[in-house]
C-alpha cells in the first residue's frame, strides 16, 4: 500500500501549513481562541479563498475531494498549527448535506456558516437516545430540545439538527438566529455552544438519517484523529528540540539515555496513531467505517495522552507556562480525547462488533 499522498493532496498540505504557519503564529492563536467568537472571521474568509471547505465535499457536491484522505490532510495540517476555525462543525455539515443531495455551494464559498447538533445531555454520542423532538409537516416543523457542545454553534448561521419524529430519526436545518444559542469558548481554545430549541421552526433535511449521522460522525472522529497526529508531530519535535538545548551538569539532557527512550517511545505512538488514522481514512464510507473510526479514536486517545504528558514532564517546569507553546499543544492532546467520544466510550464501540 502506498503512503505518499497524491500531488494534489501534497499541494494542499503544503499550502494549508504554509498559510497556517504565516497567519497562525501560536502567541496569535491563543490570542484568538480565548475571546469571542474564539476564531478570526478574518483568516476564516482566506482559509475559505484557499479551498480549504471544497476538500471536503466530494465532486458532485461541488468540492474536489471528501475522502478520508483528503479530510485527513486538511486536519493534520489545522493541528500542527492548533487552528480554532470551526472547520469540524462545516465537515459534519457537509456530510450531511451531501446524504441530502442538497446545495452545498454557500457552506463550500463559506457565505453560510453551519454546525451540527447532534449531541446532548444524556446522550453524548448514541444516536438511539436521541431526546429532541420534531412535530408538524411542511412549512410547519418545530423543533423541541437542547443540543449540546454544537462545535462551531458559536458562530453558526445554520445548524443540522438531530432530532425524532415518531420514532424516526431524522436531521432538520435551523437558523440559527431563530434558536436560543450560548457560546462558550472550550477550555482549550476554539468555541462551541448550547443550542436550546423550544418549538424553533426548522426544515426537513434527512427523513430517514441514521446512516447519514453516523458517516458525519465517523468523518468527524477522523478529523479529531488527523488533527491529534499534526498536534503530536510538533509536539514531539519541540520536546526532541528542547532536549538537544536544555543543559544539566555541563551537556544536554537529550544525551541521557533514559530520556532518548522515551522520546523514541513517543515517537513510536505517534506512527502507530498515524498508521490507524490512515485506516480509518481508508474505511470511511464503507461499511465497516464506525469500528475503524472507533480503533482510531480509542489509540488516539490513548497516545495523546501520553505524548502530552511526557512533553511536559520532560520539559519541566516551563511546559507548564501559558507563554511556552508546549503547554497549548498538551493541552489540546488531552481535550481532543474529549470530543466525540473518549477513550472507554470507543473501546466500548469495538467491543460490541466482536460480540456474537
Amino acid at each position: 500500500m502506498d503512503f505518499n499522498l497524491t500531488d494534489d493532496r501534497q499541494m494542499l498540505a503544503d499550502t494549508l501549513n504554509r498559510f497556517l504557519t504565516e497567519q497562525y503564529p501560536v502567541e496569535y492563536r491563543v490570542n484568538v481562541a480565548y475571546e469571542a467568537p474564539f476564531h478570526d472571521a478574518a483568516l476564516w474568509d482566506q482559509m475559505v479563498e484557499l479551498g480549504a471547505l471544497y476538500a471536503l465535499a466530494p465532486e458532485q457536491a461541488g468540492g474536489m475531494g471528501g475522502s478520508g484522505f483528503d479530510i485527513a490532510v486538511v486536519f493534520e495540517a489545522l493541528g500542527r498549527r492548533l487552528c480554532p476555525e470551526p472547520v469540524l462543525g462545516a465537515l459534519m455539515a457537509s456530510r450531511l448535506l451531501a446524504a441530502a443531495g442538497a446545495d452545498q455551494e454557500p457552506l463550500l464559498t463559506g457565505a453560510c456558516k453551519y454546525a451540527v447538533g447532534i449531541s446532548e445531555i444524556d446522550a453524548a454520542y448514541e444516536l438511539d437516545q436521541v431526546a429532541t423532538v420534531a412535530t408538524g409537516a411542511g412549512d410547519a416543523i418545530t423543533l423541541s430540545g437542547r443540543k449540546s457542545t454544537v462545535y462551531g454553534g458559536q458562530v453558526a448561521d445554520v445548524i443540522l439538527v438531530a432530532a425524532k419524529q415518531d420514532d424516526r430519526l431524522g436531521v432538520y436545518a435551523v437558523q440559527a438566529a431563530q434558536a436560543n444559542i450560548t457560546g462558550y469558548g472550550m477550555m482549550d481554545g476554539g468555541g462551541a455552544a448550547e443550542v436550546l430549541l423550544d418549538n424553533t421552526p426548522a426544515s426537513l433535511l434527512i427523513a430517514d438519517a441514521q446512516e447519514a449521522l453516523q458517516d458525519a460522525i465517523n468523518a468527524g472522529i477522523l478529523a479529531l484523529c488527523a488533527e491529534a497526529v499534526g498536534v503530536m508531530d510538533v509536539t514531539h519535535t519541540m520536546t526532541v528540540d528542547y532536549l538537544k538545548q536544555r543543559k544539566q551538569f555541563g551537556i544536554p539532557i537529550g544525551k541521557f539515555q533514559v530520556l532518548q527512550h522515551r522520546a523514541v517511545d513517543m515517537l513510536t505512538e505517534i506512527e502507530q496513531a498515524r498508521s490507524i488514522t490512515i485506516k480509518a481514512a481508508a474505511e470511511l464510507g464503507g461499511v465497516e467505517a464506525s469500528k475503524y473510526a472507533s480503533m482510531a479514536k480509542n489509540m488516539i486517545g490513548r497516545a495523546a495522552r501520553l505524548i502530552g504528558e511526557e512533553s511536559i514532564q520532560m520539559h519541566g517546569g516551563i511546559a507548564m507556562t501559558w507563554e511556552y507553546a508546549v503547554s497549548h499543544y498538551a493541552k489540546r492532546l488531552i481535550m481532543l480525547d474529549a470530543q466525540l467520544g473518549d477513550t472507554d466510550y470507543h473501546l466500548s464501540q469495538v467491543m460490541k462488533t466482536y460480540v456474537a
